[in-house]
């Protein structure tokens, strides 16, 4: 989606066995950066008029590391409702025009919040940067309790987000995309398989732990699908071979 996000310093946890979403690719950069809080950091919540939030109050269901995830048979019919549609241009697109991380109430912005919902046995200090716990990544399976070494990975890369329908957006909404808590759209992963990832959609770029592809796959047209983004046609065959993997 963008660029990798900048996780603190600290060591971090994620209960979590998978993580993630970056966006370097063909736009440059990844959705998170390693080490320090991010600079330019939005004042308020996100507070876009984007679509509902799905059961669960933003938490994981069982089985799942991600939250606002639906079954197997419903992502199957999520996915053959999506719009093809050949990708648009890049034309104007600035990870600016998606503010993040958005302040989310106790001196925390959106990208603590997953690190500290992500992970296992976390603890935060004054400033609610995360010093101890641990970390599942998702994409690659590596763990880690360095906080350092995590992203905050977009699901849908923002970049992604744009050639498929988000250039049109307003900027409440493009807020609420980039901060999206309850919906499967953010996720703590490793830095690597973050910026391996980059911009690209499931037919360019899979988790090299094809155990997470039931999840991802789900995950992908969720998010697609709740914010009425369209998918190419190869996008949508790799999708339906990574829900496949999810059984009937």
């Amino acid at each position: 989606m963008g660029r990798q996000i900048r996780v603190r310093g600290g060591v971090l946890a994620v209960a979590l066995v998978l993580g993630l979403s970056g966006c370097a690719g063909s736009t440059g950069g990844a959705d998170d950066k390693p080490g320090g809080k991010a600079s330019g950091k939005p004042s308020g919540k996100a507070s876009a008029p984007g679509p509902s939030a799905p059961a669960g109050g933003g938490k994981p269901a069982a089985g799942d590391v991600l939250p606002g995830m639906v079954t197997a048979a419903v992502a199957r019919t999520r996915l053959a409702g999506l719009k093809v549609a050949k990708p648009g241009t890049m034309a104007g697109y600035s990870r600016d025009k998606f503010t993040h991380w958005a302040e989310q109430g106790n001196k925390c912005d959106t990208r603590e919040v997953v690190l500290k919902r992500d992970g296992s046995g976390v603890t935060q200090d004054a400033e609610c940067r995360a010093v101890s716990g641990s970390w599942k990544s998702l994409y690659d399976g590596s763990a880690t309790t360095d906080a350092g070494k995590l992203d905050i990975d977009h699901m849908v890369p923002l970049a992604e987000a744009w050639r498929s329908g988000a250039a049109g957006w307003d900027a409440a909404r493009r807020k609420a995309f980039a901060n999206d808590l309850t919906h499967p759209q953010l996720l703590a992963v490793s830095a690597a398989s973050n910026r391996s990832k980059g911009d690209q959609s499931p037919d360019l770029w899979q988790p090299t732990d094809k155990s997470s592809w039931c999840q991802y796959g789900r995950a992908w047209t969720v998010v697609k699908s709740d914010y009425g983004l369209t998918v190419t046609e190869p996008e949508r065959a790799m999708l339906t071979t990574m829900i496949d993997t999810c059984g009937r």
